[in-house]
């Protein structure tokens, strides 16, 4: 099973990060949170390389999920990751029309479809 949505990029991985939140906005979604995974783990003693988790969110999609099943919440808010591998850099997001796989009662319409085209729509428009 295929869970992201994965590609290369050529770019800086601070370009990436900034322009994943600038095109966020520009589709609609807002940045709730950006998680610096390289920081927290160098705090705590250990090398890793640049990994940042964006949380991003559409309030009327997240109402529309929320409303058909409450647990779809911890599958939530959607993330795109840019982070370093190997000196190469790659941006990531879930596959939100997996949701209906996790929850096959829940009546959820084409959101998740709706949701994943935007994430790809802003990975590719950042790559």
């Amino acid at each position: 099973m295929n869970l992201a949505y994965v590609v290369e990029s050529n770019r800086s991985f601070d370009e990436l990060v900034e322009d994943v939140e600038k095109k966020t906005a520009e589709n609609g979604f807002r940045v709730l949170h950006v998680h610096d995974v390289r920081k927290t783990l160098q705090d705590k003693g250990f090398t890793f390389p640049g990994y940042k988790i964006i949380e991003i969110c559409n309030a009327k999609l997240a109402h529309t999920v929320l409303q058909a099943d409450r647990n779809i919440g911890l599958m939530m808010p959607c993330k795109i990751n840019v982070y370093e591998k190997d000196g190469k850099r790659y941006l990531a997001g879930m596959l939100p029309s997996l949701i209906s796989e996790f929850f096959p009662d829940a009546s959820l319409g084409n959101a998740p479809e709706e949701v994943e085209g935007i994430i790809k729509k802003i990975i590719n428009e950042v790559k």
